[in-house]
């Protein structure tokens, strides 16, 4: 599964596994603002890796939660959804929109495996120092290098190099930015 081969979604050992993830997720989801302790209690459970000083607003999203990595001074606004089937990698002091989705599985194109509910999955890397407008998504198998900017709603659907401007459906890159600013 993590190497992008087929897989069952209802195999019994990632169902539990994600009712894992469902329970941490509901946990966190109703925690407040006021108890910024707690909420990192449960992301340090909930999430692979939890750098310094990070925000995520609820409510947020996974599959499974292991699978994510998230660097020091990195935010996510309201609405994050990141399905880890594949790893998801943020680097740090990213800064995600709201409704941003992170999508690492993917469904074979023939009707016959698909019908049978095989999927597989790709890696999502996020450099850091990245800015995902809100509602971008970004699709697995993507890289986004360091200090880019992705423009709200753009679906990004191939690797991003370092610092640019993104935009689009799908994300295409518009201008380029000088990392020396």
């Amino acid at each position: 599964m993590l190497a992008g081969d087929l897989y069952l979604a209802d195999d019994p050992e990632l169902r539990e596994l994600s009712l894992r993830a469902m329970e941490l997720m509901e946990a966190y989801n109703r925690t407040s603002a006021r108890t910024p302790e707690r909420r990192r209690e449960i992301l340090t459970e909930l999430l692979g890796s939890v750098g310094e000083d990070i925000d995520i607003r609820p409510p947020l999203r996974v599959d499974y939660g292991n699978r994510i990595s998230i660097g020091s001074g990195s935010f996510a606004n309201f609405g994050l959804v990141a399905l880890d089937v594949a790893e998801i990698v943020i680097g740090e002091d990213v800064q995600i929109g709201p409704n941003v989705q992170l999508l690492t599985p993917t469904h074979p194109l023939d009707p016959g495996p698909r019908r049978a509910k095989w999927e597989a999955a790709e890696p999502i890397t996020i450099g850091d120092n990245v800015w995902l407008g809100g509602g971008v998504i970004v699709l697995g198998g993507v890289s986004i290098g360091e200090n880019t900017v992705v423009g709200a709603g753009a679906v990004v659907t191939r690797d991003l190099p370092p610092n640019v401007v993104a935009v689009g459906n799908p994300a295409r890159v518009v201008r380029e930015l000088d990392p020396g600013a």
